[in-house]
């Protein structure tokens, strides 16, 4: 038995021991639209996975839509039978699940590292990343800050609701970063960053921001970042299941109120070689530069994946530190790359354009991307925020265009996979026709 299925069985053994209680276990993957799909295996079946049985999920899952529906893509689907497809255990992720009627277990699973891995799957997309630039000697630490709101349970004539507190009943209805606000909301944010911590996602700092009901979360600096992106998506999935407890509903959703901020989804990344000395900060910074270039010449054919639906287009242009154009600055909060004060050993790049609704194992595969396109190219950046207010590169602000932008871009298809690009492209666009194939109460007012 190798080294990885001791470990595996170990770890079931002792979540069993300590939570007897328990009787399933929830094994769980990432979709492209990024909503978790799986299977409720009984305990005593994931000891026999652990120790070598075969797990298999249908392959086309992870080409589910928005809603959860299969599209035609290529030769998928509707062409291929549906075949199964090879998973894998992700060690260290069995964790109990607190938050629902009954005790249960969920573990994360992946086809990265299996015999046969899916090309488009998100985590796999992202362990070809990382595993290319661990060959270049390159090691990533990767720090995601995710923005949601809280509403009221209960929708009005199918809207959001402001959230009441606890305390005084009151509609969270004055947005301000007032500390006090994390108080009025104390009890379903202390539990939701406990049971993250419960999962194994190392919360830091709580923000109240300026939106009604809205607030911020912080993760710990990563060395592993397949785990920091695991960290972000398993977060989202606590964070909804623990509002409803407290008579919540919580969202990722980039852009729920129009006259309010919208969400977004920070990501802090600094690069190391084997000696743990950081690159970007040699030779005077130039490659922090570089970095920042190929991040910037990239982001137009790259989208998609930071504004993944019609609603992530909402939230670019606004007032309140939000680009409308692909730029950098020191210390800027309304650029796409804001480089944060630190000393040279944490130097870094803070990503801020993507939307709390994107997928952030494909988010951190582009982004890692294009850094590396823009060290090998060795290009200065256009001018910083900090110099020229108007500085900065057009982007696609029309989901179609920048679904045609990415399918064309040959840079993008060479790092993050010809058959990625297709199959995910595909999947916009097919979204993209279903949401249009509904007449809004709006169109009736409008055009009846």
């Amino acid at each position: 038995m190798n080294a990885t299925r001791v470990e595996l069985l170990d770890e079931v053994h002792k979540f069993r021991q300590a939570h007897p209680e328990v009787r399933f276990v929830d094994l769980i993957c990432l979709d492209i639209p990024g909503h978790f799909y799986g299977k409720r295996y009984p305990i005593e079946m994931l000891e026999k996975v652990a120790a070598g049985s075969a797990l298999k999920l249908p392959q086309n899952c992870v080409l589910l839509g928005a809603q959860g529906g299969l599209y035609e893509i290529g030769d998928y689907c509707f062409h291929d039978g549906d075949p199964d497809a090879p998973r894998r255990l992700i060690p260290g992720t069995l964790k109990l699940v607190n938050w629902e009627r009954q005790p249960l277990g969920q573990m994360l699973i992946s086809s990265d590292g299996t015999e046969a891995p899916i090309e488009f799957e998100p985590r796999e997309v992202l362990a070809r990343v990382v595993q290319r630039l661990a060959a270049r000697g390159i090691r990533p630490v990767v720090a995601f800050e995710l923005e949601f709101y809280l509403f009221d349970k209960a929708l009005k004539d199918g809207l959001p609701q402001y959230p009441r507190d606890d305390l005084s009943g009151d509609a969270d209805d004055q947005p301000n970063m007032h500390i006090e606000r994390l108080s009025r909301f104390a009890e379903v944010l202390d539990d939701i960053t406990e049971t993250a911590r419960l999962q194994g996602i190392d919360t830091t700092v709580i923000t109240a921001e300026i939106g009604p009901g809205q607030f911020e979360i912080n993760f710990s600096h990563n060395a592993d970042p397949l785990q920091a992106a695991d960290w972000s998506a398993l977060f989202c999935r606590v964070t909804r299941g623990v509002a409803l407890k407290y008579g919540h509903r919580a969202s990722f959703m980039a852009k729920p109120y129009l006259q309010y901020p919208g969400s977004g989804m920070h990501i802090h990344v600094s690069l190391y070689d084997e000696a743990g000395d950081n690159l970007l900060a040699r030779d005077e910074q130039r490659p922090l530069r570089h970095a920042v270039a190929g991040c910037l010449e990239l982001l137009p054919e790259l989208m998609p994946l930071y504004a993944p639906n019609h609603n992530s287009y909402r939230r670019f242009g606004a007032q309140v530190n939000s680009a409308s154009k692909a730029s950098w600055g020191f210390e800027d909060r309304d650029a796409c790359v804001r480089i944060p004060e630190s000393d040279a050993r944490n130097l870094r790049l803070e990503f801020r354009l993507p939307g709390a609704d994107a997928n952030p194992y494909l988010v951190l595969a582009a982004l890692l991307t294009s850094i590396e396109q823009g060290l090998d190219a060795k290009v200065e950046p256009i001018a910083a925020l900090n110099d020229d207010r108007e500085s900065g590169v057009d982007f696609p602000t029309d989901m179609l265009d920048a679904v045609r932008r990415m399918q064309a871009s040959e840079r993008v298809a060479a790092g993050l996979g010809s058959e990625f690009v297709m199959v995910y492209c595909e999947n916009k666009r097919q979204d993209h026709l279903a949401f249009m194939h509904d007449i809004s109460p709006r169109e009736y007012r409008w055009y009846l």
